[in-house]
């Protein structure tokens, strides 16, 4: 029988998951991911648009017409390549009641490795991005005494580089989201339920800024993927990341997702294989939307 292809379908699927089973979803569901095109596959394109400022209107005279715009594009190309295969006997299906069936394996996957790896690659690519553009990180070692300080400076220099606040994500680890709780000078309304006198402690906001508590496994600035995913003996702890999703683009290009029947070449298993083309970046000239506070290695 011929290979079944599920890309079309499978990518719709993951789409839709993409917002609500990562920790990073925001960032694969800004709306700038729709507005940039592929050129192939591997690569897509950046438009970026320099335009002049306004001048003195002049009621006496007729202004020479010029073009005050320049466009440049910047293609930037999809360097992770990823795959994931397996085998299934179908006596495995039968003799497990169905749960070792392909559906059931594959969304282990998806929910067990797949997407705390994409959670990982997307903060640690966003970091090189950013270091790599001469960009420091703060490594204040953050206390209830200090922290609104730190992410006050983050913020006055977003503020001053003109990124829109409106949607701005403060991403921060379980330790650090327990010491924006008891920070000084945080004021916080207590919200006790009538019937089951239940306090509502967590601060979902802060100055119009949404916080999102991450898994400290997940905040580290560089991995190792060679098989899955790890953090690397080198890496740092993120403590905080602030980012203005509208400055990243997640773009995803599933190229193939299939299911072969059993065969003899496969020893009468069946075989499931998929391969996606994906990547994080930093859009030119938006490098001041984001912000780092790490721990220092030395």
């Amino acid at each position: 029988m011929a290979a079944v292809n599920y890309a079309d379908e499978y990518q719709r699927e993951l789409s839709q998951q993409f917002p609500y089973v990562l920790y990073f979803g925001k960032l694969y569901a800004t709306p700038a991911n729709g507005r940039y095109r592929f050129l192939n596959s591997k690569t897509i394109e950046i438009p970026t648009l320099h335009v002049k400022g306004r001048r003195d209107a002049n009621r006496d005279n007729i202004v020479t017409p010029s073009r005050r715009w320049e466009n440049e594009w910047t293609p930037l190309k999809l360097t992770n390549e990823r795959y994931w295969d397996t085998l299934v006997a179908p006596s495995d299906i039968d003799q497990t009641n169905q749960a070792a069936s392909i559906a059931n394996i594959t969304s282990v996957y998806n929910q067990e490795e797949k997407f705390p790896e994409m959670d990982a690659y997307t903060v640690s690519k966003i970091y090189a991005d950013w270091t790599g553009k001469s960009y420091v990180a703060d490594t204040t070692a953050l206390s209830v005494e200090n922290v609104l300080t730190i992410f006050d400076s983050m913020l006055e220099k977003m503020v001053e580089k003109r990124v829109p606040k409106m949607d701005l994500t403060l991403y921060v680890t379980p330790t650090v989201n327990t010491i924006l709780k008891n920070a000084k000078g945080i004021t916080r309304q207590l919200a006790v339920g009538s019937q089951k006198a239940i306090v509502e402690r967590a601060i979902a906001s802060l100055d119009e800024v949404d916080i999102i508590e991450v898994p400290s496994d997940l905040m580290k600035t560089v991995y190792d993927f060679t098989d899955g995913f790890a953090a690397a003996k080198t890496a740092q702890q993120i403590n905080m990341f602030l980012v203005q999703p509208q400055c990243i683009i997640t773009p995803v290009s599933y190229e193939a997702a299939a299911l072969d029947e059993p065969s003899a070449k496969t020893n009468l298993k069946y075989y499931y294989y998929e391969e996606s083309h994906e990547d994080v970046f930093i859009l030119p000239n938006k490098f001041d939307g984001v912000a780092f506070n790490v721990t220092s290695n030395t």
